[in-house]
């Protein structure tokens, strides 16, 4: 049952990052509207198009030579805008509940419908520290799937996405940053949603 669990956690994971990332013709919510990732590219090329690929004036698609950056490097996101998402499944009841913090410390909980079960604002502090917790795990930097850890019974799996980047892992193989990241996030749930 419990290796069930794990899996059925696996997949879920798998299908959240899916689903939160910039990437599609939506560009996700960590991607302002009209704007641009490459040098020289206006908001009228194509939507569908990505990093890396850049749309000559007749149409035309050609890989672009050279490192590409995300969508967000070296930008201190809109307040308006998503700093974080992370999204917890399974546990001991395996429950799925999703924080989504924007760049202003207000934060929104959603079930796993994707329906809103609580909102509030983080302190100036706290949004502090939960910027530089985000800053020093180096998204970039960190592998797409955490692995390697000890097996935690009715443990947690997390999903982040943040900066253009999404990283996940079950709770026992989480980088010791991506710890503190999760420290500094405001309770998954509340009072009305706790299991």
């Amino acid at each position: 049952m419990r290796a069930l669990r794990a899996v059925a956690a696996a997949v879920l994971g798998a299908v959240v990052l899916a689903g939160c990332g910039p990437s599609g013709s939506g560009g996700g919510d960590d991607t302002p509207a009209g704007s641009s990732t490459q040098p020289g590219a206006s908001a009228s090329a194509d939507p569908g198009s990505s990093p890396g690929v850049s749309v000559s004036p007749g149409g035309s698609t050609s890989p672009t030579v050279g490192p590409t950056a995300s969508p967000t490097a070296g930008r201190v996101p809109d307040r308006a805008q998503t700093l974080v998402r992370v999204t917890r499944t399974g546990g001991f009841a395996g429950q799925t509940h999703t924080l989504v913090v924007k760049g202003d410390g207000s934060y929104t909980r959603l079930d796993a419908k994707a329906k809103p079960t609580g909102t509030g604002r983080l302190s100036e502090a706290e949004l502090a520290g939960l910027s530089t917790a985000l800053r020093e795990a180096d998204f970039a930097r960190l592998p797409r799937i955490a692995t390697g850890g000890p097996t935690i019974y009715d443990g947690y799996y997390y999903a982040f996405v943040h900066d253009g980047h999404e990283v996940a892992g079950a709770q026992g193989s989480l980088p010791p940053v991506l710890t503190k990241v999760i420290d500094a996030l405001p309770p998954f749930t509340g009072a009305q949603d706790a299991p």
